[in-house]
């Protein structure tokens, strides 16, 4: 069970080489790949030289002593026109490929959610379905599992449920398109806000939770700060992964931000030991 935490706050401050041999120094076994920006044509894995990119990230992470254990693709995964889904589609299937190529075993992608949820429940669910199936040759091709994650939206201010919000339909949405390549990441933050509780979700979800997204907040907003400086149990959280004999990794999803750069160590240094104390209770 891995320590690792989303590269995406680091890489953007001091670039993606010196964030992977930052997070090395902090203490983490691997890191996240976080691909939230690819959509935009201008990103280097949009390029005809991807490959080489990515082969550059993975000698420094081989240098450094650490592993990429899981990744994420850009988000949102539809748009609600065919031209342009069509290109996020092809995005992500790069990401996937890109993830793997980088050490990735599994790597997280949002499910649809550019309508209503409350209006377009069964809508969504056969958009999903048919989405998350699609993905499932390109698993097999690169070898990558592909996990997808509990949402929430935003409306009139208030958050409320999204796609793989309520527990049993995020199993469902699973057991519908049964495959040992599409599993769970759960959102530990997203459960919060959307107050469902953790062992009914870890229990719905079972040998499918492959994978979470570890950070805290004041249950009511997706702050996404470090794990054990919010209103979550966290306790409670790894007691209920525990429960279910959980083989994924921790992997921390903090948004770092507002800190001046050389505070980024001590930062880090933070979340890799708040994780670790998670993954103890566990073991």
């Amino acid at each position: 069970m891995l320590t690792s935490q989303s590269l995406d706050s680091t890489y953007n401050v001091f670039g993606p080489e010196k964030a992977i041999e930052m997070f090395a120094e902090a203490g983490f076994d691997a890191f996240d790949y976080s691909m939230f920006d690819m959509f935009d044509r201008n990103h280097p894995l949009q390029q005809s030289d991807y490959k080489d990119y990515i082969a550059k990230l993975k000698t420094v992470a081989d240098r450094c002593g650490i592993v990429c254990n899981q990744a994420h693709a850009p988000f949102g995964s539809s748009f609600g026109e065919p031209g342009e889904d069509e290109y996020r589609f092809q995005t992500i299937v790069r990401a996937m490929e890109s993830a793997a190529l980088l050490g990735a075993k599994i790597i997280v992608v949002h499910p649809k959610q550019h309508l209503e949820y409350w209006t377009h429940i069964e809508e969504l669910k056969e958009m999903n379905i048919d989405f998350y199936k699609r993905l499932i040759p390109y698993c097999e091709k690169f070898n990558i599992k592909v996990a997808a994650e509990n949402m929430f939206q935003i409306r009139d201010g208030v958050v409320v449920d999204s796609t793989c919000a309520d527990p049993k339909e995020f199993r469902e949405y699973l057991d519908l398109v049964d495959s040992p390549w599409i599993v769970a990441c759960m959102d530990v933050g997203h459960v919060a806000i959307t107050h469902h509780p953790y062992d009914e979700y870890v229990d719905c979800l079972g040998d499918k939770l492959q994978a979470i997204h570890l950070h805290d907040n004041d249950c009511n907003y997706d702050y996404h700060i470090a794990p054990c400086t919010g209103n979550i149990d966290m306790d409670f959280v790894a007691d209920q992964l525990k429960k279910i004999g959980y083989k994924g990794d921790i992997t921390c999803e903090v948004v770092i931000h507002d800190i001046p750069n050389e505070e980024f160590p001590e930062k880090l240094k933070f979340i890799c030991d708040r994780a670790g104390e998670i993954r103890e209770k566990i073991l």
